[in-house]
């Protein structure tokens, strides 16, 4: 039997909205359009959120989130569908221009990805950079006003393109602040979804998979965002071999979930268990112990008071991350 630790039930910590956001258009053309796959496509996103779409077939920019409908008038739609209109011709040309260059026929792609982050901390970044047939192609250095070329017919077209200086500044200026202001305007629009905390519920099973060899689960879901860490400890250290990992998948109702696995000899006494970092906390729960989190957050002046409790035996421990001066609170219940 393992060792059971102190239920660590109550934590308080200073609230805070920082979180790295950010805003992205991504553009894809194909050389033969088919199967449900538009000649041109235009999708922009917040974070994880679609927020605008526009094809070669509706020929129209239309919103993707309500709060974008509610916020930006008429002629903000009309004034963009023209210009995407233009850069579906472009995106037409150019691809055909890649076609002669590798002497490729048949279906092609040509990608862009445009956008910026505002971090934590307050700073920002910004990148563009395009790809033909899934693969980089060419990338904007900002900082440098100057285009990396991936391969000799990208070089082709970097020395075309870094002729024009004005286009470059442009560029420049675009990412670091006309993108950044897009994306505080857009993130006040969208503040109860996009810069809402949703802490994961984390469940811990196991079953023998083979005569004496077990296999411990750990499973997160119904967190916002869906930026998340979770992991697998042996005896106080991240087991790096014979671990699965789940991929970060939508819910469905607006949350995220994963999960991850790992196989052991359940007769070695080792000590097991599973780390989940999510929004700047920390839950550590035991394995071979069904045990499941359940969350009931109170706000009080300054902070947030987080009631946790069990179905079953195990441990939940939170903690802050090391910034600041902040200090956490635990209250925890006698050793069982």
């Amino acid at each position: 039997m393992m060792p059971l630790l102190p239920l660590i039930i109550v934590l308080m910590m200073k609230l805070s909205d920082a979180r790295t956001h950010s805003l992205r258009y991504f553009r894809l053309g194909v050389s033969e359009p088919g199967y449900g796959i538009p000649e041109f496509i235009s999708a922009g996103y917040v974070d994880s959120h679609l927020i605008t779409m526009y094809n070669s077939v509706s020929q129209l920019k239309e919103p993707r989130a309500p709060w974008m409908a509610e916020n930006l008038e008429p002629d903000h739609w009309e004034r963009y569908t023209q210009l995407l209109r233009g850069w579906q011709q472009a995106f037409k040309v150019e691809l055909k221009q890649l076609q002669h260059h590798y002497n490729h026929s048949g279906f092609n792609t040509y990608q862009r990805m445009i956008g910026c982050e505002l971090l934590d901390d307050g700073s920002t970044t910004g990148f563009l950079q395009y790809a033909y047939d899934g693969q980089d192609f060419i990338i904007f250095n900002k900082d440098t006003l100057s285009w990396i070329a991936m391969d000799n017919v990208a070089n082709i077209i970097r020395r075309a393109w870094e002729a024009n200086r004005h286009e470059l500044q442009y560029q420049k200026n675009w990412l670091e602040e006309e993108c950044i202001a897009w994306l505080k305007r857009f993130l006040e629009y969208g503040k109860d979804t996009l810069q809402r905390t949703e802490p994961p519920k984390v469940r811990v099973n196991y079953k023998e998979t083979f005569p004496g060899i077990t296999t411990l689960y750990c499973r997160a879901h119904g967190f916002y965002p869906p930026e998340i860490s979770i992991n697998w400890m042996k005896n106080g250290e991240e087991i790096v071999q014979d671990t699965n990992y789940g991929g970060i998948l939508p819910s469905g109702d607006g949350t995220y979930q994963t999960w991850v696995s790992v196989e052991l000899d359940s007769q070695n006494g080792d000590i097991y268990s599973c780390h989940v970092e999510h929004g700047g906390i920390h839950m550590v729960l035991p394995g071979f112990q069904d045990s499941e989190t359940m969350l009931l957050v109170m706000k009080a002046v300054g902070f947030i008071v987080l009631a946790i409790a069990l179905a079953g035996v195990g441990i939940l421990a939170w903690r802050r991350k090391p910034r600041g001066e902040n200090k956490v609170i635990y209250l925890s219940t006698p050793d069982h």
